[in-house]
């Protein structure tokens, strides 16, 4: 998976529904698209999903336009920026996943089940190659450097790290309610697998999200994806799973 670490910009300037605002954060209401704007919106934006999840974040618009079947200057006028594209798929896979997230935590009644459920229907749509860079993005630390982390711990990590743990280190230029969101929703699964003994009780949050990208390669060809991402999770969760003493 690669991630193209970019500083982004504010997606205010595209509403969620696709109108595009004024940009002067006046509150004015914004303008709707015509039918063919809006369908270029469309192409536009799951153009942009498959290309990023095939080449990652730092795929230029070029290709998304291509994708998309429309000028490069379409993409433009609905996104200003690359960075505004990119925020917005982002959000909307985080978004995806977060649900994804509750759904297990709401139809299954053992732990174990929801947190495999959770990363079987992640790993099967693909969302953790759009994951954001700021929710995979982790920092190596070793005991000596623990303390400087405190700040950055997302839910269920461990408050006495190991040498060499992984922690995910926020993007201080980004204020993501949507990521807290997601890891909020994902500590809970954790907490529950591990509370029940069945979750290894060195796994954390960042962990799971890491399998989660893992899992998840971008082949080719649909069918073996499918398989490679079947076969790699099996592998993963096993290792994942606590083993009696």
């Amino acid at each position: 998976m690669h991630i193209q670490d970019s500083h982004w910009v504010s997606a205010s300037a595209v509403a969620p529904g696709g109108a595009v605002g004024n940009g002067r954060g006046d509150g004015a209401r914004s303008t709707p698209l015509r039918v063919d704007a809006q369908r270029n919106l469309e192409h536009v934006l799951r153009a942009a999903r498959e290309v990023f999840g095939e080449l990652g974040y730092g795929a230029p618009m070029e290709d998304v336009a291509r994708r998309a079947r429309v000028g490069v200057g379409t993409v433009y006028r609905r996104f200003p920026s690359k960075d505004v594209l990119v925020r917005r798929i982002a959000e909307e896979e985080t978004s995806r996943l977060t649900e994804q997230a509750r759904a297990a935590l709401g139809q299954e009644d053992e732990p174990w089940s929801a947190l495999s459920r959770f990363l079987r229907t992640s790993v099967a749509s693909g969302a953790g190659r759009l994951l954001p860079p700021q929710v995979l993005r982790v920092g190596v630390t070793d005991d000596a450097e623990a303390g400087a982390f405190d700040e950055t711990r997302v839910p269920q990590q461990r408050s006495q790290p190991a040498s060499g743990e992984l922690r995910l280190v926020p993007d201080a230029g980004v204020d993501d309610a949507g990521a807290a969101a997601l890891l909020e929703v994902v500590g809970q699964l954790v907490d529950r697998a591990r509370a029940a003994g069945e979750l290894r009780p060195d796994v954390s949050v960042a962990d799971v999200l890491l399998v989660i990208a893992t899992a998840a390669p971008s082949l080719p060809d649909a069918a073996q994806q499918a398989a490679a991402s079947a076969r790699l999770l099996d592998i993963l969760l096993e290792g994942l799973r606590s083993r009696p003493a």
